[in-house]
């Protein structure tokens, strides 16, 4: 039986290295996958998924307009689809959640799901939310704070390097932008 996967982390984690070397495993064993990626998150380029380390491959784009189930769908009427992998899950809606977990169940093929579970204030992406709530498997890719422990919690920094405390949820950015801290070093950074 297929299922939905949510592999779910802070930024600076290895998610996107993790997916590719994934998506890398079944093709060596030859058989076919479909990449996805957020449209916005051109960071890599548009239509790529790249991660920090270096390693990168072209991938289709979906937007919060993209009817996953049938574009999906499609794919697998054009032969065998041996899974499914989304980077940047954080960026799905709660319906584009349900078209992949019907991918799962209705048509046979495992979806793996690469995402952030929370922004810098702490609070659940619309995409993680659903996936928290409907995934078959979820699983933790772990990072660490500076004082060593789990990080579980990212600050946003403006362009002067001070912590931003609100804004808009999505702003695309990488190390510049972002820090990955426990949940104790965020409260302290939020002045919480």
């Amino acid at each position: 039986m297929a299922k939905l996967y949510f592999m779910y982390s802070t930024m600076n984690a290895g998610k996107s290295t993790l997916l590719l070397q994934a998506a890398h495993n079944y093709e060596e064993r030859g058989m076919a996958v479909m990449l996805l990626t957020a449209s916005f998150d051109s960071r890599a380029g548009t239509g790529r998924i790249g991660s920090r380390i270096g390693l990168g491959r072209d991938a289709e784009t979906f937007d919060s307009t993209t009817e996953l189930f049938n574009r999906i769908g499609e794919r697998v009427g054009q032969g065998p689809l041996a899974c499914v992998f989304v980077d940047e899950a954080q960026f799905l809606t709660e319906e584009q959640v349900w078209q992949l977990a019907r991918v799962a169940d209705d048509l046979g093929v495992p979806v793996m799901c690469y995402g952030l579970r929370v922004d810098f204030q702490g609070k659940l992406f619309p995409g993680s939310s659903a996936l928290l709530a409907l995934a078959d498997d979820m699983r933790e890719v772990r990072t660490i704070c500076h004082c060593g422990r789990k990080a579980t919690m990212v600050v946003r920094h403006d362009e002067n390097g001070k912590v931003m405390k609100d804004g808009d949820q999505v702003q695309i950015g990488g190390n510049e932008t972002y820090v990955s801290l426990c949940r104790k070093h965020w409260r302290e950074e939020v002045s919480d």
